[in-house]
Formats: C-alpha cells, sequence, structure tokens
C-alpha cells in the first residue's frame, strides 16, 4: 500500500479482469497512482474465471445488433493484446434450432453478413453431429475462448511494470465522496477497520455494484442477478476439439474451457437456477454463499443430446456456480452495453459493468474522455 492515502490518486475496487485492466490503464495511460482492493485473496478469481470463456465475435447476438457490432470492433484489439491467453485449437459451430428459435437459419446468414462476421456452412462430418429433426442447419464461424488462468498472469505481470499497489482479501464497506476526494472504508479478514482516501473512486465489483452505489434513485440502473451453474465435463472423442452454441432462445452452448482442459456445458433454461431484482446494499456474493448448489447437469445432457446426440457420452466432472450480473433493461434482447455510471451526489466517483469481457474497450473509450482533474 502507498505510505500514506494522499498518494493515492485513483482507487480501483475489485480485481477482476475489469479492474485490473483498468487499474493499469489509469496508471499507464494516465499517469496516475493507482491502488487496486478486492476482497478476495486473488485476482480474476469469480466471474472473470467462472464463465464460458467465450471471446464474443457477434454470433451470439443476432437481436442486440449494437452489441454485436461492437463485439466485432472489440474482438481483435483482445486478440492482439491478450496473445498468449487464446485458445484458438478447436472449430466453433453455431447451429440454429428448427424449432422455438428467434431466428432462422437464413436470417442468421444475413445477421452475420450484416456485421461482416465470417460464416460457412459446416462440412457434411461435422453437421453429421446433430439430429437434422432439432437443427435447421450448422454453421462454422471464427470464434475463440480465452485462458483465465493467462490472463490472471498478464495482470500480476502489467500491474507490477504498471506501478499499481495492491490490497488483498480487504472489502470496501463504504465511500464518502466530500467533493474534493473520496474517503473509503476497508475491512480486512480479521474485521479491522481503516480509511483510505484518493482523489478517485471507479467501482468495478461486478454483482457486488449495489453494495457500494449511491443511494438516489436518479442515474441508477438498476441489475438483475442471477445465480448460474456452468458444468464442467469431459466430452467424447468426436467434440473434443469443437466448440457448439445452439442458437436463438432456450437451447445450449459446449465451450473448451482452457483453464481446466475440459469444456463448459450451459443451458439457457437449466444454467440459471434462481434471479432477482438488485436493490441497494444488496450482497449477492452473500446469497450464493448460503444458496444449496445442486446440480443441474443431468437436465443439461438430457436436452442437448437431442440436438447432438453424442453429448449423451459426455462425463460431468465439476461446476462452477457463480452470479451472474446484467442490466435489467437488457433481459429481454441479450444485449450487453456497459455500465458507466457518475452520479452527481459522488463526483469522483465511477461504477463500472460489462457484460462481456471484450467490453473493455467500450469502458477505456469512456474512460478516455474524463478529465480526471486533481
Amino acid at each position: 500500500m502507498p505510505r500514506t492515502s494522499a498518494d493515492i490518486d485513483a482507487l480501483v475496487v475489485g480485481a477482476g479482469f475489469y479492474g485490473t485492466t483498468i487499474a493499469c490503464y489509469l496508471a499507464e495511460q494516465r499517469g496516475l497512482r493507482v491502488l487496486l482492493v478486492d476482497r478476495e485473496n486473488s485476482m480474476l478469481c469469480r466471474a472473470s474465471f467462472r464463465n464460458q470463456a467465450r471471446i464474443h465475435n457477434g454470433y451470439h447476438y443476432p437481436r442486440s445488433l449494437t452489441t454485436a457490432y461492437r463485439s466485432r470492433i472489440n474482438q481483435p484489439r483482445f486478440l492482439a493484446d491478450f496473445p498468449n491467453a487464446i485458445a484458438r485449437d478447436f472449430t466453433k459451430i453455431y447451429a440454429i434450432a428448427r424449432n422455438n428459435s428467434r431466428v432462422t437459419a437464413g436470417q442468421f446468414q444475413r445477421f452475420c453478413r450484416d456485421i461482416g462476421a465470417p460464416i460457412a456452412r459446416a462440412s457434411a462430418n461435422l453437421r453429421a453431429l446433430f439430429d437434422p429433426i432439432y437443427v435447421e442447419d450448422v454453421f462454422e464461424v471464427e470464434e475463440y475462448a480465452f485462458d483465465a488462468d493467462e490472463l490472471r498472469r498478464h495482470a500480476e505481470t502489467a500491474l507490477e511494470s504498471a506501478g499499481v499497489a495492491r490490497i488483498l482479501g480487504s472489502t470496501v464497506t463504504a465511500l464518502q465522496d466530500d467533493g474534493a476526494r473520496v474517503t473509503a472504508t476497508l475491512v480486512d479478514a480479521g474485521g479491522r477497520a481503516s480509511d483510505i482516501c484518493a482523489r478517485h473512486v471507479f467501482v468495478c465489483t461486478y454483482a457486488g455494484l449495489d453494495r457500494l452505489r449511491g443511494r438516489e434513485s436518479i442515474a441508477r440502473m438498476p441489475l438483475q442477478h442471477e445465480i448460474t451453474e456452468l458444468a464442467l465435463v469431459r466430452v467424447p472423442e468426436p467434440l473434443a476439439s469443437v466448440g457448439i452454441t445452439v442458437m436463438d432462445g432456450p437451447f445450449f452452448s459446449c465451450m473448451p474451457f482452457p483453464p481446466r482442459t475440459l469444456h463448459t456445458l450451459s443451458h439457457v433454461r437449466y444454467t440459471p437456477h434462481t434471479r432477482w431484482t438488485s436493490a441497494i446494499g444488496d450482497d449477492p456474493y452473500e446469497t450464493l454463499e448460503r444458496y444449496a448448489k445442486v446440480s443441474r447437469v443431468d437436465r443439461m445432457v438430457r436436452d442437448a443430446c437431442r440436438y447432438v446426440p453424442i453429448l449423451r457420452e459426455c462425463v460431468p466432472m465439476d461446476s462452477l456456480f457463480e452470479v451472474k450480473t446484467v442490466l435489467t433493461k437488457n433481459e429481454s434482447d441479450d444485449g450487453r452495453p456497459i455500465l458507466f455510471e457518475h452520479q452527481p451526489s459522488r463526483p469522483r466517483c465511477y461504477t463500472i459493468l460489462g457484460g462481456k469481457i471484450d467490453n473493455i474497450y467500450d469502458v477505456i473509450e469512456k474512460l478516455d474522455a474524463e478529465t480526471l482533474g486533481s
């Protein structure tokens, strides 16, 4: 930690991918003295790790053209910035369900052409993996996965190089902005409290945002939380180097998960276990700790193998339970814009939420426009 709180220009709360990347940006690009704080004892260990590890290229969002287009713009930057964390050694397939899909195969092809996303009809061998009774068509696309362990190693090196100080295992419980500086109350694992002052605070705590956001309703976007289960499975050999997404509705994805050399299996119907609208002071991580984590992987497999029969041979190995948070307004269209709040009552506090890992570049564009003066 810096020797005195007066040395801190920016306090970043949350050491996930967003928090670590923003901390490096503030130190390297804006020349600020930065302190990074997280309640966990390691970085990138919550939502940054427990997810599908998909680097979006637009395909997933045929009902949100803006989100799809931003993914197409951001993906090349992500690939260039984190080359050691990219898994390219698999073929990515998008299949369109014959029934109950919100897009047809023809509409999906036109959508991909509209956003400039590469797409081709899959080979006969790959199409043979799917049951034509349930699947209208199958396409090979250009989409990759990331290794969260490699991203963590990259963050550790980048933070050290940028001179960002870190405090892990401590929770920020309160923020007080007097207009000239922000006082943050930190509580460590032993329950000891201390205050730290900074000129600016950036809250990047994902599901924990409402614990620290202002109490006025103005400029406060409502959040929706879900407790989700990401099943980790060992797939049969024909799927070992294949990633599958069946679109677009109550269907599933089976994606490589590089940190465990397994595949994730997620299902629109069974992955969310429970959901609720966030409230001021809400701590979803406490809700997650109390939740009885009973796996639904059997139901995921039972439904998925209707579309890809060989999936009945997959072997469940583990499940990762986590809180997923999105803006309530995007529950219906699957859009994933960023939340970038700057409240009048706390002019030196920023609240930041991104729904996808590549949204980080949208955040950086927002920060580029901020003065961040003394």
